[in-house]
């Protein structure tokens, strides 16, 4: 078998294959509660034969929203909006779900993408004031946050606990921490963001202090059967940043206080960023991760071909692959990799039918 598709288990969540649906914004909520654009992406990703669904950043709190069309996960409404979707997806699929809880910092209060994506000032339409560790702007032209005082920390802190305490009630499987692509705990992590002078500022043991807080207090809400993961950034790819070395300290970090996965992104935090982009450009950060410490790692980032992804985890670059772009774009692309690495993937009993002849032991039933 083709170890792309051999079951893997995180924590105590045993998933069938190693391709993981990476959260994906869709800038579509109101007020922070799903619509049924969500109930219609989520149910058609569900159908796609990977072994885990991840909800898109969910902000625990409405300041933390990248934009003001973000789904949220902070009240009675938002959570009632995303169970009626859960409700949805589930009558039809069987596949895990996992939520990527996050509060996007210095980089919320922000248009939809297709809007041009620019900040927006707090005293305009759909804008607020947005916070960080430091008051330092994503760009300079920018409304410059504040600098989060202790009361911040511990209001963010539990947010962040009272959002997993949600999720647990909607009965999703896992809950992944956002700490990468420059939002909140990036900023905390990162010496470019955090200058700050207190016990949360300076060394990478301070600076880790807060981003290990909140996942302390997710781990203490969410239930102990359930696995709580990390995604990070692996490199600023800035002079003086956050780089693999303080990324592999970190991971040892969570690893030691429970941590089940550890999802290796990168970038996000720095505009002067400079990122070779190109097939499997991140896939070496996964890997210098992967030596350092034994709970599963993901890695991610134009992971488009079949052979690819396979070549990843055979070779134990990596322990899964997180597609994001890829299966928006290939919504089966789980199918179509089963079929071109003789593996079998599951599929809804509507969609038998469709097997091409060639391949007519790619499907199990659901």
């Amino acid at each position: 078998m083709a170890k792309l598709f051999e079951p893997i288990t995180i924590g105590n969540l045993t998933l069938a294959n190693r391709i993981v649906i990476a959260p994906m914004c869709q800038y579509s909520a109101e007020n922070g509660r799903m619509t049924d654009w969500h109930a219609m992406h989520l149910g058609n990703l569900a159908q796609s034969g990977a072994g885990i669904l991840t909800i898109e950043a969910s902000a625990v709190s409405p300041e933390g929203r990248i934009s003001y069309a973000d789904v949220g996960l902070w009240d009675d409404e938002t959570e009632q909006a995303m169970g009626k979707v859960l409700e949805s997806v589930r009558r039809w699929s069987d596949m895990p779900i996992a939520i990527q809880l996050a509060h996007a910092g210095r980089k919320a209060s922000t248009a939809k993408p297709w809007d041009g994506g620019k900040q927006i000032a707090p005293n305009a339409e759909n804008g607020w004031q947005t916070v960080s560790a430091s008051a330092l702007p994503f760009l300079p032209d920018e409304n410059p946050p504040e600098a989060l005082d202790k009361a911040g920390l511990a209001r963010i802190r539990d947010a962040f606990a009272d959002a997993a305490r949600r999720a647990a009630r909607l009965g999703i499987d896992a809950v992944q921490i956002h700490g990468a692509h420059g939002y909140l705990l990036h900023q905390f992590l990162s010496p470019l963001s955090n200058k700050r002078t207190d016990e949360y500022g300076g060394s990478l043991e301070n600076r880790m202090r807060f981003p290990l807080e909140v996942y302390d207090a997710v781990r203490a809400a969410f239930p102990a059967d359930r696995p709580v993961t990390m995604r990070v950034s692996g490199t600023d790819w800035a002079e003086g940043g956050w780089d693999i070395e303080q990324t592999v300290a970190f991971a040892k970090a969570l690893e030691a206080r429970g941590c089940a996965a550890y999802h290796v992104s990168s970038g996000g935090l720095d505009a002067g960023q400079k990122i070779p982009v190109g097939p499997n450009y991140q896939v070496p950060l996964a890997r210098k991760v992967k030596e350092a410490v034994s709970m599963p790692v993901i890695a991610v980032g134009l992971i488009t071909e079949p052979e690819q992804a396979e070549a990843i985890v055979a070779t134990g670059e990596a322990d899964m692959i997180g597609l994001a772009r890829t299966v928006l774009y290939d919504p089966r692309w789980p199918w179509h990799a089963a079929a071109a690495l003789g593996a079998t993937v599951k599929a809804a009993p509507q969609f038998l039918r469709c097997q091409p002849r060639v391949y007519k032991d790619l499907f199990k039933q659901a």
